[in-house]
């Protein structure tokens, strides 16, 4: 078994931040090696110089034995080497066949000739069971659906070596099943994958090896089958992980927000909110469980004023907020973590400090007659970097555009968790977290609950779902069709709510 990717003593350094220090790398043919890491910690960096996004400051790459030079994503694909990005490089207004060709088209007297191609595309998708037609609309397929065109696009070029980058971020619990069946699926037909991820139960799921990058440097590479999540999670993080955060018992408080007969249709006349009325008091996390798609994201875009085309009533605190504008929701004790995080989240080309004040910029603290005071902006700032763990290569004043997808989120939830709100709605707050963000944000969030504040949480992750709530509430084609406490509600029976298959008590929902 020769390896098929060798990265010997890889540095790669950007202003301010040392992403790659002496790393080295390599990769078995026919395996699924698994590139563990927090987030920062370098692993998108080492697997960009191997994709010729970047170019080393220092170390040699060797593909089959034979040391190359990498210079642009083309002499990647030259090599076989074909890479699944964290966020798809498809165009949405384009067919699955027009993304899948472009770059390297078949044309004849300056037209576009796509009949060959398709039949290619046909014939891969079949092969590998994917399901997808190439003259669907990428706008008009499911996220899951729109990674299986990238991994067509390495296979129409015939990559024999694939790096997933954090493939499993914005999936379902379904459509992660269905990606590592995928994946298992290519190694049998000859191919090595480099799978980049944070997920532990991920990799003993898929990997044979894994190797975990700490702070740009290499720890070590161990066996997963005879390794422990525990233990790959200390060589991730440094330090001992706690995955079941110990939490007090429940005190309620008064009713901070209720929701009656919330109704909503989309542009297309379809009812995707449909009578939907529950309370969440202080002192409680209430999770909104679901599979993705069930009218999760429109009742938080009713919730926080993100969509104001909805029917019935929203009380904050006793006041009907049902018309108030988005500012007013959130001066009045709202919080929320966004389920887009580049979309709603943060203004992309805006500095970390700009960021930070998105929501208190208007604050006496930050402004005096309508001019910034840059000091205390920057004293803030640096205060939630520190505090939050985030990290970025110029601080305060790094765009938001150039930092990983793991501390952008952190940098939300930074801002928010730092407002101190009464309600917080937190969408998917650990997406594309490392195992020791994750315990951070989740302390946090039962530490908003003991403080006598509600938590109102949407997730798609059974064990955040099962871990920290104190009361799931179920949805599933835009109507809550369950309430259920965690310690008394299997996670089997809990999909079956999510999936359609079974109904139970809403009472005390209402």
């Amino acid at each position: 078994m020769g390896y098929v990717i060798e990265m010997l003593n890889i540095t790669k350094d950007f202003p301010g931040i040392l992403a790659n220090d002496n790393v080295t790398l390599q990769v078995q043919k026919g395996e699924i090696h698994a590139l563990l890491g927090e987030n920062g910690a370098g692993k998108s960096t080492l697997m960009s110089i191997l994709f010729g996004l970047y170019q080393p400051n220092s170390g040699t790459i060797l593909v089959n034995g034979k040391e190359v030079e990498i210079k642009s994503p083309n002499d990647a694909n030259d090599l076989h080497i074909g890479m699944v990005h964290q966020h798809f490089k498809l165009v949405h207004n384009f067919t699955v066949a027009e993304n899948i060709v472009l770059g390297m088209e078949d044309t004849k007297n300056g037209f576009l000739k796509m009949d060959h191609a398709i039949q290619k595309i046909q014939a891969l998708s079949d092969q590998f069971n994917f399901n997808l037609n190439p003259n669907d609309i990428i706008s008009e397929i499911s996220v899951g659906m729109q990674q299986r065109v990238e991994i067509l696009k390495m296979l129409y070029r015939n990559a024999e070596i694939m790096i997933f980058d954090e493939p499993t971020a914005v999936l379902t619990p379904q459509e992660i099943e269905e990606l590592i069946h995928i994946m298992k699926n290519l190694v049998k037909e000859g191919k090595s994958i480099v799978l980049i991820t944070h997920k532990l139960k991920e990799i003993k799921a898929v990997a044979d090896r894994c190797s975990v990058l700490r702070k740009g440097k290499y720890i070590g590479t161990v066996d997963v089958k005879t390794t422990n999540i525990e233990q790959m999670a200390e060589m991730m993080v440094g330090r001992k992980v706690l995955f079941d955060i110990p939490k007090s018992p429940i005190h309620l408080g008064k009713t901070v927000l209720s929701v009656r007969n919330l109704n909503m249709t989309n542009k297309d006349g379809k009812q995707v909110l449909k009578d939907v009325s529950f309370d969440v008091k202080a002192g409680e996390i209430l999770c909104i469980a679901g599979i993705e798609g069930n009218g999760q994201t429109q009742l938080v875009e009713a919730l926080s004023g993100l969509n104001p085309h909805y029917t019935g009533t929203i009380i904050l605190h006793g006041n009907e907020i049902s018309k108030a504008s988005i500012r007013h929701r959130t001066t009045s004790g709202i919080g929320h973590i966004p389920e887009d995080r580049h979309k709603h989240g943060l203004v992309l080309d805006f500095t970390l400090a700009e960021n930070m004040i998105l929501q208190s910029y208007f604050d006496e603290e930050f402004q005096h007659h309508g001019f910034l005071k840059f000091e205390n902006i920057s004293s803030h700032t640096n205060d939630l970097i520190e505090r939050f763990d985030v990290r970025s290569g110029k601080g305060e004043k790094t765009m938001a555009r150039s930092m990983s997808g793991g501390n952008q989120q952190k940098a939300i939830v930074a801002r928010e968790f730092d407002r101190n709100p009464d309600l917080m709605i937190a969408v998917q707050p650990t997406r594309g977290l490392d195992v020791g963000a994750i315990e951070y944000i989740h302390k946090q969030l039962i530490s908003i609950r003991d403080q006598n504040k509600a938590v109102l949480l949407v997730s798609l992750e059974l064990d955040e779902v099962m871990g920290i709530s104190d009361r799931i509430i179920v949805m599933y084609e835009g109507e809550l069709v369950a309430s259920v406490h965690p310690d008394k509600v299997t996670e089997n029976e809990l999909g079956l709510y999510m999936s359609g298959s079974k109904r139970g008590e809403i009472n005390e929902v209402v």
